[in-house]
């Protein structure tokens, strides 16, 4: 985890999330307090447990999105998950445990995107190697028939089928080389030097190429409960099994980036890999639990649902911390951070089961955006909505302005909109703006519109109408 400190952690928020300074400052120290713990003596690590937290607000005020921008500035695993999905019907007690396995996914993928970057140079150039006689080919020779394959084969299944596989793989594998059965001579040699130059030049970038790669695997149900009682399926199929190739014609530009992944795949140890994903998601680790409050109605339970009850103390043992099986290995869930998210308009975070409760000490309230939130929404983070349609529309050669009184007026009527009809956050720009722009964004592609300046006064023929009209707004906006 980098050592950024609880100031440094805020100010990065900032960047992106308007607001909400309690919410902020509590996920920050709980953070840092990872590094801190790291710093303590081996044998008092151990004792001292994260300090969940519980963040309480209505919908689109930025709750998801602190958690998943915190993930990210850290380069912690997260996942999030719907407490909602364990009250359906079907659920059974272990299915809880997945939001664990899922996290444990998401750290492999980070680790072995880490690792493939560390060899990448040398993947690269053993690639480009295999490109350049794909592209000069050598002379074919003559094949003659070889029936060594077939004794090889009944020898092997006389010992119980154990090289079977491989002497499937040999007929048709991805590491073949281009030469095998061809004939280098002088001219083909002499071609491969001009096509390399041009290569590594960059000018055959999109030339075609024909490459064999691994057929992609499916994954069934079986591999997915399986996988919930820690077991490989994939894995072990893929030891029994031959591998099948595919041939593909791609541009070379997208032929190398298949190699590249394929061969990486085959030089990292999966197992390290594994290891340090499991190590990270145990000290790193962020599991987002979303809806918290709809598992804390007490008794309140309808058709089709579970017991809230028992849901939450399916939770508890995670919370708590326990030691879930994974097709990666054994993950401890002790040091693993938990975030509660709810708006709690209908129960309250004391409907929760005591035990639950204990284990979210930290709880922080976020507040109702105002109108002048929504202005800042709109222009000051790094992502704000008026950036990403100015980026969009120039796409179309179109130059977006918005002037500061139309970013004025669209905050007006979306605050107006979330205190007349159901309160939505800052998801309610979202709606306006996809309204005021609609015909720019359907004419765009095919007119040359130049430069286009959102006003006022434009904002408000678009949906100052509908927005007065409390039905139409109901269902348009």
């Amino acid at each position: 985890m980098d050592t950024l400190t609880p100031k440094q952690i805020v100010a990065q928020l900032d960047n992106y999330i308007i607001g909400q300074t309690d919410a902020k400052k509590a996920v920050a120290i709980a953070l840092y307090n990872r590094y801190r713990r790291m710093q303590v003596p081996a044998k008092l690590q151990q004792e001292i447990t994260p300090k969940n937290l519980m963040m309480i607000g209505p919908t689109g005020v930025g709750k998801t999105e602190i958690a998943r921008r915190l993930a990210k500035i850290v380069n912690a695993p997260f996942v999030k998950v719907e407490a909602t999905k364990f009250t359906e019907v079907g659920y059974v007690g272990r299915d809880v445990e997945s939001m664990v396995r899922d996290l444990v996914s998401v750290a492999v993928s980070m680790v072995e995107k880490e690792k493939f970057e560390e060899i990448r140079p040398e993947v690269r150039r053993d690639v480009d190697k295999k490109l350049v006689k794909l592209l000069a080919p050598g002379v074919k020779k003559e094949q003659k028939q070889n029936n060594n394959d077939f004794m090889s084969m009944l020898n092997s299944m006389q010992n119980g089928g154990q090289n079977l596989g491989s002497i499937f793989n040999n007929a048709d594998t991805v590491d073949e080389d281009p030469d095998a059965n061809s004939e280098v001579t002088d001219d083909v040699r002499n071609q491969r030097l001009s096509v390399k130059e041009q290569l590594d030049k960059g000018l055959l970038e999109d030339e075609e190429v024909t490459i064999k790669v691994e057929e992609s695997k499916k994954v069934g149900p079986m591999d997915d409960q399986m996988g919930q009682m820690g077991i490989d399926m994939s894995g072990m199929m893929d030891s029994l099994m031959p591998k099948k190739t595919i041939t593909r014609t791609l541009p070379v530009k997208e032929a190398r980036e298949l190699l590249i992944q394929q061969e990486s795949q085959k030089r990292v140890d999966h197992d390290e890999i594994y290891q340090k994903a499991i190590e990270k998601t145990q000290n790193n680790g962020i599991i987002f639990i979303d809806e918290f409050d709809k598992i804390a109605a007490g008794d309140k339970k309808t058709s089709g649902e579970v017991s809230r009850e028992g849901v939450q103390r399916d939770i508890l043992p995670i919370v708590e911390g326990s030691r879930i099986n994974t097709k990666y290995g054994p993950v401890d869930t002790d040091h693993i951070l938990f975030i509660a998210s709810g708006a709690f308009a209908e129960s309250k975070p004391s409907d929760l089961i005591a035990e639950l409760q204990g284990r979210f000490p930290i709880r922080v309230e976020l507040n109702d955006l105002t109108e002048d939130d929504f202005i800042q929404i709109l222009t000051k983070p790094d992502n704000a909505l008026t950036k990403q349609y100015v980026a969009l529309t120039r796409a179309d050669g179109i130059h977006l302005t918005f002037t500061k009184e139309s970013v004025e007026e669209i905050a007006k009527i979306a605050f107006e909109l979330n205190n007349s009809n159901q309160n939505i956050g800052a998801r309610r720009l979202s709606t306006v703006l996809e309204k005021i722009l609609a015909d720019i964004l359907y004419e765009g592609p095919d007119m040359q519109m130049g430069d286009i300046t959102i006003t006022r006064e434009y904002v408000h023929e678009q949906v100052g109408k509908i927005a007065q009209d409390q039905d139409l707004s109901r269902y348009i906006l």
